[in-house]
């Protein structure tokens, strides 16, 4: 048997921490959602990051086909799957590479990494950003947590007997 090691959220805490996030900054993130504040592009570049380190199977579905709808070339995409982004635009790196140091670290980046976000945009497309990767986090969490359950009753870790 091996070791199911893709995240998830560590306590039913954290996962409210993101429920609370969304719900409090509610018009930043559907102003991201809807294109006003960020890109479809950039927001799908940005949720590429944050999905290629948690590694959710269902997002990486479904924000690979909207990021190809949105212009991002299959390239781009493989690019960011693999953490590289010298091919994205120079503009949106930064939110790029905070985006996935902010997932590595599980939501607590270090504090240069938000002060160079915070340099790089205007306080709109920060709020955009900060809205887009929590969203997204919570989305890949979830999905990672549905195949925790699905690994876990394959081995019959949960009470059940497998035949």
């Amino acid at each position: 048997m091996t070791t199911f090691t893709k995240r998830t959220y560590g306590s039913f805490g954290q996962f409210w921490d993101d429920v609370r996030f969304l719900r409090t900054n509610r018009s930043a993130v559907q102003a991201a959602m809807s294109g006003k504040t960020v890109s479809p592009a950039f927001r799908e570049r940005i949720i590429l990051a944050v999905t290629a380190v948690n590694q959710c199977r269902y997002c990486s579905y479904v924000h690979t086909r909207a990021a190809l709808k949105s212009g991002v070339s299959r390239e781009e995409v493989e690019n960011l799957f693999a953490g590289m982004f010298d091919a994205e635009p120079e503009e949106e790196r930064v939110a790029l590479l905070y985006a996935q140091h902010w997932a590595e670290t599980r939501g607590h980046p270090d504090p240069e990494m938000t002060d160079r976000l915070k340099d790089s945009y205007p306080p709109e497309t920060v709020e955009a950003v900060h809205g887009v990767i929590r969203m997204i986090n919570l989305s890949n969490l979830f999905g990672n947590t549905v195949d925790r359950v699905l690994y876990a009753l394959s081995f019959g870790l949960l009470g059940g007997d497998k035949k």
